[in-house]
Formats: structure tokens, sequence, C-alpha cells
């Protein structure tokens, strides 16, 4: 069972989200089948800080979404997907247009399959790396999703 949301249109409604659309972030590119994605954040003078550069929060922000959409759009509507965690490390300063892709692997989706069959709560983590235009690690984002079937689908929950 498919996701309700085409990959295009939702690519089209999170780039009108306001917490995208006002920081300069634009979702480029979603794949059909929920396994990648593109996301860039554009540097704008009102958006830098006091050192010049894109300001830390609109970098983490541009990871915020991107794999707990992918992975719901992956497995369906039988699952819970939410971000539980998640840390940066700044590297360097980052400069100009910021770019950062997402990835979603089959084995990484059977793995949450397989975690979460009989109704268990799983904890996959995923590392995006935020890049420069001369393509340079700018911070490195961890992130954990909370992934479970939900209620009416887990079997020891079905009467």
């Amino acid at each position: 069972m498919r996701w309700a949301f085409n990959p295009s249109v939702m690519r089209h409604l999170l780039n009108f989200w306001p917490p995208f659309f006002f920081n300069g972030i634009r979702v480029v590119e979603l794949s059909t089948d929920y396994r990648y994605a593109k996301v860039t954040l554009n540097d704008r003078p009102w958006r830098r800080n006091i050192n010049s550069s894109q300001f830390g929060g609109a970098m983490f922000a541009m990871t915020d979404p991107i794999y707990p959409l992918m992975v719901m759009g992956a497995l369906g509507k039988e699952y819970l997907v939410w971000d539980k965690r998640a840390d940066i490390d700044y590297i360097k300063p980052g400069k100009g247009k910021l770019t950062a892709e997402f990835f979603l692997q089959d084995a990484t989706v059977q793995e949450i399959q397989q975690a979460t069959a009989h109704g268990e709560k799983y904890f996959p983590e995923f590392v995006v790396h935020v890049k420069n235009q001369q393509h340079e690690i700018v911070c490195e984002v961890n992130r954990t999703l909370y992934v479970r079937k939900k209620p009416q689908h887990r079997p020891s929950e079905r009467g």
C-alpha cells in the first residue's frame, strides 16, 4: 500500500511550506519512489549570521522533514514515522548556495520493515552532508527517526 501523496505534489507543497519558503529552502528533486531527494538553500543577505555565512538554523532546517517524508513514502500508510533526535556538526562556514542530498537504500527500507514487523519501535539513523558549491562539506547532520506500525496494523493489537 503506497502513501497518499504523489512525490511531485509533495515536493511542490514543501517548497511553499513557510519554514522552507521563507528561508530560501527548495526541494529541487524528490524521486518517484521516495529513495532520493535534493534540497538547496539559497544565500540571501538577510539570512547571514554575524560572520557573513549562512545562518546555521537554516542549514539544520533544510534537513528537517526530508528523511521522515522519504521513509513514509517508501513504507506506506501502515507506519508512523517521526523525527526522534538530531544533531549538527558545523565543519566550515556555509557560504553561497548550499545543497544536501538524501539517499534511502532498499536495504534500509527492508531493515525497517523487518525490525517493525511485529509492532516494535525502530530507530534508524541517517547522516546528511550539507555541501557548498565547491562540493565541500560545511556541516554534517545526524538524524534518528522513530518508526512503528500504526496500532491497527500491529499483529499484537489486532483481534
